[in-house]
């Protein structure tokens, strides 16, 4: 029974709407891989199969519409090359935002003292520290919250305006799209924990100062929980801050994610 009624579906589909089926998929994939939410650990693997699927379903027909697809193995193969190199570079670009974050909460575990100490990331499977973990999972709940999702979804769909599911990237812009979000993590990294990081840095001058006035105190005894103090409370402040950072340039990643496809 099922053997037959999977039969009667494949029936009901044409070739070139498979084919075109699987290369939007492709493009999709990389979303699922390397995005922020969409790629989380959180949610199962089957449900992020099928939300992939289902965006797939509806975005084929559109973007596909009366194209011929070649379905010689090779030309074949090369088209779904294509697709996942778009996907991975529309994707790579929002990626590295939030690594920025995450590379921010490090810079100022470093700095406070956390770094001692490390738990497991549930959103990325990995290890990391406490105020890392942090940052990234707010930086999440800011993320869903702007419905930066939907702003993802709907940038990834415009790819097709840019590059046809039958044109080809030009190679050299997605390199350059990928290179600046790259180098742009660390800028935008200490743009997040700079405020904090000045504050926590000008702490360590005035206790070297006071130990060089009075050698006879411990200096490493309060200042450890000095630093935790200001440097808890300085975040603390600077949250609002970051909340509106991170919308603008969830957006300002999306439109460069766009400017970096370019036909060849």
């Amino acid at each position: 029974m099922a053997e037959s009624a999977a039969q009667e579906l494949l029936t009901r589909f044409s070739e070139q709407q498979l084919a075109g089926f699987f290369l939007v998929l492709c493009r999709l994939t990389p979303l699922f891989i390397m995005a922020p939410l969409f790629s989380s650990k959180l949610v199962p693997a089957r449900v992020r199969g099928i939300i992939a699927v289902a965006l797939a379903v509806g975005l084929s027909p559109v973007v596909v519409g009366t194209a011929t697809i070649p379905t010689a193995p090779a030309e074949l193969g090369a088209l779904i090359f294509k697709e996942l190199l778009i996907g991975f570079g529309f994707t790579f670009v929002i990626a590295a935002l939030f690594a920025a974050v995450t590379v921010a909460g490090t810079f100022l575990d470093t700095l406070i003292g956390f770094s001692y100490g490390s738990l497991i990331d549930p959103i990325n499977g990995t290890q990391t520290t406490v105020l890392s973990q942090f940052y990234s999972m707010l930086a999440i709940l800011i993320f869903i919250a702007i419905g930066g999702d939907a702003w993802v979804i709907e940038g990834m769909a415009r790819t097709y305006d840019v590059v046809g599911i039958l044109q080809m990237p030009d190679l050299n812009g997605i390199i350059a799209g990928a290179d600046a979000a790259f180098v742009n993590i660390f800028a935008a990294a200490v743009e997040i924990a700079g405020p904090v990081m000045l504050a926590l840095i000008l702490s360590d001058v005035a206790f070297g100062m006071v130990s060089r006035l009075a050698p006879q105190l411990n200096v490493f005894v309060i200042g450890f929980p000095v630093k935790i103090i200001v440097g808890l409370a300085l975040i603390g402040v600077s949250l609002p801050f970051f909340g509106t950072w991170l919308a603008d340039e969830v957006q300002i990643s999306v439109s460069q994610a766009l400017m970096a496809l370019k036909l060849a």
